[in-house]
């Protein structure tokens, strides 16, 4: 998959339910274009000092609250490190009036989302629900701001522990490179620095916490006076600002929250360290150097800096490392900008066996070129439009409004900081970028990482020493002792004034929202191309995408991944173009441009402004009709392939995924990698490749979406090239084949030695796309683990702490798409986690009932209020019409067919298609210490795998 441009948006949070952004800081809210856009927001500040932002926005019938509370990781104390977020995590549980576990299940119930996240500066939470919900949001948002304290138990707080563990193990212990973040920190900022720990801290800090600390924590920095509430969707101001009144004002300001000042470091001396590590399969580099705080104006040409120095064939990065030293794939330049202060980073993971010691003469190399060069005004302008195109992605979300305003307004005092920024880039001029690099980079001391594979130090930079990495050991029943080492006596009640009205009384929902579905427009070009397309003129910006049926079902025996290294191929150049010019005019353009491979099609999606839709989607054809077969970047390509292949190797996730795939669709090409083995990449020629093309890319098979500010006239006649160039032979899709069942359960385990955490994946084959079956299995699954409200993630969770998350769920294929139950826990409750997986999927037939379906029913129904809110969305949309021969208004046949759902067939698709004992349980974890137990689990021997998903002799 090739990717020419990362959409950047607005304090975009890569986080799961309560989750954390583990990085150093949020990222800023991306610039608007000058003068291109107002945004409606409104300000005022109530008499207890809390700060309250408003944005209107009445597209869809959804509203976004966002509280962002001024306290992250560098308000903690050493000893107690990881406490911001594990904090974070604590706020969901309870609150007086609200009830234990209802936050959670009560935003589910409304057909909404949430989520939390936390970084060294702030914590934020959200909830994006349908706008009939918004005071019983304001509500549960109050109740756990001024009642939480005294619902903190102890048991509470041991599970909470769990779950917090349980993310570190996924986010940093079990994964490749997990650790590189924290041992950066630790050596570029003294002991005791704010920013000298990470995030999510250590396990051993995360133990120790006590309820005392919960509370010191909560009385100091969870006030009025310390936060910022948001609120951006459709709704009533007059009625807004009256229940934020009534629920927000009556709480008395608390704690002390003087803002900490900027605090840079300087380093003395290079610092080299270096880890062995057990999921790196690969060597990576990665050097930082102190640079300034987000309110720095040194900060713009900063971030510009990283962008010339590393994105686009033209950079010095990528001429020195990649096409002179050929020693890495790509190398990469990024900036961070906290409170308090900044890092600028370079990192270089290698091809397999490179010394890193070449990796550094390779930057140092690149540093040289950029002394001479400096940054080009093309480089500069290409940057500048990334920035508008990115601005306006950004605003296509209430969700990504509402934190974009939290975060500017707490950390900048001006909501409107978002609109203003880029005057500040445009000021940078290529003297700046140069004078920062020599100010901030060149020649200055750094801190540099080598994360080598396990017994390959010798590819570490010499000189390296051994870093401080604490690794977990797997004992049973651990958990339990160490909460009872740190239990203690229950606390006083904190004296809490008494409410100016009725807390305990449920707000109702206010008046049904109308959801308007998405009209589909239709037509054929002349030689059989179909092209769909959906209006969405709220902001300049479309989506499109050219999608070809086949995809890796079409790469023939022994041959996969072909299918994918012609995505990969087809984005390096044209017929008329060089790769180099051909990246040069997209960014030009600002045009995100990314070709990717599934089982079943080849897509390339297109996002940019609308004033260049015309340009953009020219040359996403040109891509299609006229491949360049380019023979130097072809052995670049198939090299950084076998590189990802190799690194794979390592990943549980990914050694999972592949293994469960086997085990459900076989030898066959969908029970294969589409990326395909190390071995069959290797004999793959790029005669092959053309092959693969000439008998599969076919107007009988191809159609394009657009989704945005354009009308079908403009896409009609932006496409006559693909009109009358694309070849018309026919191609022969795979097509599907009887459903296989299984007579019994099978229990696979496949060993990763040391993992921290087992992956757990339960299922078998269901029906194909377009089964009559599908939409109602996917409604059936919903109460099982169709969201954070499902009985899978309460239970394995939230009551017992296994896990950081567990859902299952319907994938559509035409072929056959398959149920899946799955999560990854903490290695040593494994047996646990699988017999309550088995549990919860037998009782779940026998229970679930008219309630149950109701439930369903209605929770369904609300989601669609938000579910055709971005241009990605509605792309969604129109690609299901055509992947999988759906009917244009099949979005209103779903409603139907669930207004239609009866108890009698919710129970038939439970029994036809999730019936536990009919099932595949795979485990992918660390034998020596969870395979003796598996036997308990009562599926018979269990089969030992290994990570092709060939049984082990």
């Amino acid at each position: 998959m090739k990717n020419y441009k990362k959409a950047f948006a607005l304090s975009a949070l890569a986080l799961a339910i309560a989750g954390c952004n583990l990085t150093n800081s949020l990222p800023e809210p991306a610039p608007a274009a000058q003068g291109a856009v107002t945004l409606d927001i409104e300000k005022f500040t109530l008499d207890n000092g809390l700060e309250v932002v408003l944005h209107q926005d009445k597209s869809d019938p959804v509203v976004a609250v966002a509280i962002q509370y001024h306290v992250g990781s560098n308000r903690e104390k050493l000893g107690r490190t990881g406490f911001a977020h594990f904090f974070e995590h604590m706020l969901f549980q309870n609150s007086e009036h609200v009830g234990a576990g209802q936050f959670i299940k009560n935003i589910g119930a409304m057909g909404g989302s949430l989520n939390g996240g936390t970084w060294q500066d702030g914590t934020i939470y959200y909830e994006v629900v349908p706008n009939d919900g918004l005071e019983k949001v304001l509500w549960m948002e109050s109740d756990r701001m001024g009642y939480f304290i005294n619902t903190v138990t102890q048991a509470g707080l041991e599970n909470e522990k769990q779950v917090v563990k349980n993310e570190k193990r996924q986010s940093v212990d079990n994964r490749p490179y997990g650790h590189a973040y924290g041992v950066t920190l630790e050596a570029l900022y003294p002991e005791g620095h704010p920013y000298s720990w990470s995030v999510i801290g250590s396990l051993e800090d995360l133990q120790n916490a006590t309820l005392q600390d919960v509370r010191d924590f909560y009385q100091q920095w969870y006030g009025v006076n310390n936060a910022t509430l948001v609120l951006a969707g459709d709704f009533d101001k007059a009625q807004a600002k009256a229940w934020i009144e009534k629920y927000f004002s009556e709480f008395k300001p608390r704690g002390n929250v003087t803002p900490l000042p900027p605090m840079p470091v300087t380093l003395t001396e290079n610092k080299s360290l270096y880890h062995e590590d057990n999921f790196a399969k690969l060597p990576q580099l990665t050097m930082t150097l102190p640079t300034v705080d987000h309110n720095h104006p040194d900060k713009y040409a900063l971030e510009m800096l990283a962008k010339v120095l590393s994105d686009g064939k033209d950079s010095v990065l990528y001429q020195s490392v990649v096409e002179e030293d050929k020693i890495a794939p790509g190398a990469n330049a990024y900036v961070s900008h906290g409170e308090l202060a900044g890092t600028f980073s370079f990192s270089v993971r290698t091809f397999d066996g490179v010394d890193l010691d070449r990796a550094k003469v390779s930057l140092d190399k690149a540093f040289a070129k950029f002394v001479k060069a400096g940054a080009s005004e093309a480089q500069i302008a290409r940057i500048l439009t990334a920035k508008e195109t990115d601005f306006y992605n950004g605003l296509t979300s209430v969700f990504s409004k509402a934190s974009s305003l939290a975060t500017a307004n707490e950390f900048h005092g001006d909501p409107s900081y978002i609109t203003k920024q880029i005057a500040k880039y445009q000021q940078v001029t290529a003297a700046d970028i140069s004078r920062v690099f020599k100010e901030y980079i060149l020649n200055k001391n750094y801190v540099a990482t080598s994360f080598v594979p396990k017994g390959q130090l010798d590819l570490a930079l010499e000189g390296a020493v051994k870093a401080n990495v604490v690794e977990e050991k797997i004992v049973q029943g651990a958990e339990k002792t160490l909460a009872q080492q740190t239990s203690s006596a229950p606390l006083t009640p904190v004296a809490q004034p008494k409410p100016s009205f009725d807390r305990s009384i449920v707000p109702s929902y206010g008046e049904t929202p109308v959801v308007t579905l998405p009209k589909v427009w239709q037509s054929e070009l002349d030689n059989g191309v179909n092209v769909l397309g959906i209006a969405h003129n709220e902001l300049p910006l479309v989506s499109f995408s050219i999608r070809i049926k086949g995809g890796h079902s079409l790469d023939s025996t022994g041959k996969h991944g072909t299918a994918n290294l012609l995505t990969d191929i087809m984005m390096e150049g044209t017929r008329n173009k060089t790769p180099q010019q051909l990246e040069d005019r997209l960014g030009e353009l600002g045009a995100e441009l990314n070709f990717y491979v599934h089982d079943e099609y080849i897509s390339l999606q297109g996002n940019v402004l609308s004033k260049n839709y015309g340009e953009a989607i020219a040359l996403a054809q040109e891509i299609i009709l006229e491949p360049r077969w380019d023979e130097s970047e072809w052995a670049r390509v198939k090299q950084k392939t076998l590189a990802s292949i190799q690194q794979a190797d390592a990943n549980p996730g990914a050694i999972a995924a592949n293994v469960y795939g086997k085990l459900l669709y076989g030898n066959s090409n969908f029970g294969t990698p589409e990326v395909g083995t190390a071995a069959e990449v290797e004999a793959i020629t790029l005669e092959d490749v053309k092959a693969f093309y000439q008998h599969n890319v076919s107007a009988q098979v191809t159609s394009v979406h657009v989704a945005g500010k354009v009308t079908q006239q403009q896409v009609a006649a932006s496409l006559t090239p693909l009109a009358t160039q694309l070849s018309t032979q026919a191609v022969n899709i795979v097509s599907a084949k009887e459903r296989p069942t299984l007579s019994q359960a099978q229990l696979y385990f496949v060993d990763v030695p040391g993992a921290k955490q087992s992956f757990i994946r339960i299922g078998s084959r269901a029906m194909t796309a377009d089964s009559v079956d599908y939409y109602p299995a996917v409604a059936v699954n919903h109460n099982l683990g169709g969201s954070f409200s499902g009985q899978l993630f309460q239970i394995l969770r939230l009551e017992k702490g296994y896990t950081y998350g567990a859902y299952s769920g319907f994938s559509r294929s035409n072929v056959g798409g398959a149920f899946t139950a799955s999560s990854s826990v903490r290695s040593n409750v494994t047996l646990e986690s699988l017999q309550t997986f088995r549990e919860i999927l037998t009782k779940y037939g026998q229970e679930f009932d008219q309630e149950a379906l109701a439930s369903t029913q209605s929770i369904l129904a609300k989601q669609d209020a938000r579910a055709f809110e971005t241009t990605g969305s509605l792309m969604g949309v129109l690609e299901n019409v055509t992947t999988f021969g759906l009917a244009n208004d099949y979005v209103a046949a779903q409603q139907q067919t669930l207004r239609d759902l009866t108890l009698e067939q919710a129970q038939q698709i439970i029994n036809t298609y999730m019936n536990p004992d009919e099932m595949i349980y795979l485990v992918v974890g660390d034998a020596k210490t969870q395979l003796p137990r598996m036997k308990e689990l009562g599926l018979g021997e269990p089969i030992v795998l290994d990570k092709r998903g060939n049984p082990v002799k």
